[in-house]
């Protein structure tokens, strides 16, 4: 996690980072033997989804006990009221962000599934 918020902070005071903590049952029984591969593949795929305004991580939800999404800027945790009025200074809608994500993610998930031996 500090390396998460270490990097977040080099990458720009401009976007909004945001932690997507991923359950290893979205790739399937076996999910967990692959949760670490997906995170790193996925985010790849992810680096020009909004990259305007945020910059995506994946990372694997281990613990429940974590919240599934996390905001930060600048190395600093936001609220989610705050997140989404950081994007709405660029006249964006965080929630409309959320749901291409989402939908992305989810083509990434079937994807990934449909390639697994």
């Amino acid at each position: 996690m500090e390396e998460l918020i270490k990097s977040a902070r080099e990458i720009s005071t401009k976007k909004l980072v945001v932690l997507y903590r991923l359950e290893p049952g979205c790739l399937g029984p076996d999910g967990v033997d692959h949760i670490n591969a997906f995170c790193q593949v996925a985010e790849r795929a992810l680096v020009n989804l909004n990259a305007d305004v945020c910059h995506w991580f994946l990372a694997p939800r281990l613990d429940k006990s974590l919240i599934e999404i996390q905001y930060s800027l600048a190395g600093k945790v936001l609220s989610r009221d705050k997140a989404i009025k950081f994007i709405g200074s660029f006249d964006q809608d965080l929630d409309v962000i959320e749901e291409h994500f989402e939908d992305k993610l989810t083509q990434l998930i079937n994807q990934y599934i449909a390639r697994k031996p």
